[in-house]
């Protein structure tokens, strides 16, 4: 910390000075609350609704639905906010970030803003990254607002228009990040008005911010139509590529030309990219029998060489995706969970079909897309919240508008918050890692190991049973049975 900073304070240090007057009026009104009988108290919503219409704003009513959300909250859950959990949720109405540490309870902080902003009646948002986490937030959580006289809605996989209808006309909609976007793509496509889910797009509250608006931005969301027939051009493809030989880089080198390289086809580990050499494309002008492949009328056929390589060379099974039912099926790679519904654009998914030798798909064309990037900045108001959003203070500030709010924590920090271990083999992290599972085991104490892919996952569960270790394995394979597993 430099000096400057102790003398004056860090940026949230300022912030947080300026709301201390606003969580002051919210408790001294807890007595006041608690003192209300049950009719009373959920009478309050509509008394704030009132005042609203009558020209107050949401600031001024600011303290009043607080206090009434924590005092619902202790009759309908026995949990009662804490100080720091008003800080932070002062924060999100105010549209931005709250960095909280994990334990703090983000999601009953949510609460305070959501039930605040869902009185305008334009309705909230509370974005979460799976569908476990928003049905288990929508019922949980949706006691409190239920209490109160709000509707929760709750946008998951397999609902049709008209469930998707009354989720969003709802008070306050649960959902993930990927439905949200979905449903925005698909309400471009109707074709009358009466077919649109959403409602507007007014106040969202993103549960790990930082991974849906820094580490997904990018992420395209893509709605297909049916194109033309074309399987048989993906096996002709894989046959060919399947022959070829490969040559493996962890970073390219762009003094090397792909002419000094024998090889048919070079893989970019690193940047996830791949490239016929010369060699290669001398191969593919000989066994097609074309005189010169770079030429336009044959870049179709690139494309499906392009994909074949591609699908050979850099997407894996059991990382990328697995096999399930003689299907190909997308591994999410930010959450670990299987996306039975989704499939990859621009003929990969066909091409890694001819690879695993089942039944290629007809290939897909591309009719809607948006990144989780241009979909949350359509929100009027914008807020998140995140145990790791300081690192990222300055791409939430360029593209979002957004600044950070670091809430202390309730109680002094006792959890030990370790440094990375960096070893040089892969064998030692593995020996050190079963080390430590066993040192826990012997306190009795539950260990969660994460890893990368479902392959890593397996293998590390060959070494447990090696050394009788008792452990369930939990990845896309079996996310059915998670909750069966978590227990």
């Amino acid at each position: 910390m430099s000096l400057f900073t102790k003398i004056f304070g860090t940026y949230s240090d300022k912030q947080l000075k300026k709301i201390e007057p606003i969580v002051q009026k919210i408790e001294a009104l807890s007595d006041k609350y608690a003192n209300m009988s049950e009719s009373e108290l959920r009478g309050q919503t509509d008394i704030l609704k009132g005042r609203l219409n009558n020209g107050e704003t949401l600031d001024d009513i600011l303290p009043e639905a607080f206090a009434t959300v924590r005092e619902a909250s202790w009759r309908v859950l026995g949990k009662k906010h804490y100080r720091v959990q008003l800080i932070g949720g002062i924060v999100i109405h105010q549209g931005r970030i709250a960095e909280m540490r994990t334990g703090e309870g983000k999601t009953l902080m949510a609460t305070l803003p959501a039930y605040l902003n869902a009185l305008s009646g334009k309705g909230v948002h509370i974005v979460t990254v799976n569908d476990y986490l928003a049905k288990r937030d929508s019922e949980w959580m949706g006691n409190i607002y239920r209490y109160l006289g709000l509707e929760v809605g709750l946008i998951i996989q397999g609902l049709d228009t008209k469930e998707r209808q009354k989720a969003y006309n709802a008070d306050i909609t649960y959902g993930t990040n990927n439905e949200f976007g979905f449903d925005y793509l698909r309400d471009n496509m109707v074709v009358y008005k009466n077919q649109i889910a959403q409602r507007g797009h007014e106040f969202a509250i993103v549960d790990e911010v930082d991974s849906i608006l820094i580490d997904e931005a990018r992420t395209p969301l893509i709605i297909s139509g049916a194109g033309g027939e074309s399987s048989e051009m993906y096996k002709k493809a894989d046959e060919f590529v399947r022959r070829l030989k490969c040559y493996r880089i962890k970073e390219f080198d762009s003094k090397r030309s792909d002419e000094d390289i024998a090889e048919d086809y070079i893989v970019d580990e690193k940047a996830r990219s791949c490239m016929f050499t010369a060699n290669g494309l001398a191969k593919a002008e000989k066994h097609f029998g074309i005189e010169n492949i770079g030429e336009g009328e044959h870049s179709e056929l690139m494309h499906y060489l392009n994909n074949a390589i591609r699908a050979r060379g850099i997407m894996q099974r059991d990382i990328d995706y697995v096999m399930q039912d003689g299907k190909v099926v997308i591994v999410d790679s930010f959450t670990g969970r299987i996306m039975p519904s989704r499939r990859f654009s621009n003929g990969l998914h066909q091409a890694i079909e001819a690879k695993e030798g089942v039944t290629v798909q007809n290939e897909n064309r591309t009719q809607a897309t948006v990144t989780f990037q241009n979909y949350f900045r359509k929100y009027k108001k914008l807020s998140g919240m995140t145990g790791t959003a300081l690192t990222e203070e300055d791409e939430f500030r360029e593209i979002y508008a957004l600044d950070v709010v670091v809430i202390p924590t309730n109680k002094p920090m006792i959890r030990k918050d370790h440094n990375d271990v960096v070893y040089k083999t892969v064998n030692g992290k593995i020996e050190a890692i079963i080390n430590q599972i066993q040192e826990c085991r012997s306190k009795g104490q539950p260990v969660l190991v994460g890893t990368v892919s479902v392959d890593k996952s397996e293998f590390l569960s060959k070494i447990l049973k090696a050394r009788n270790i008792p452990h369930n394995v939990l990845n896309a394979k079996y996310h059915e049975k998670e909750a069966e597993i978590i227990a």
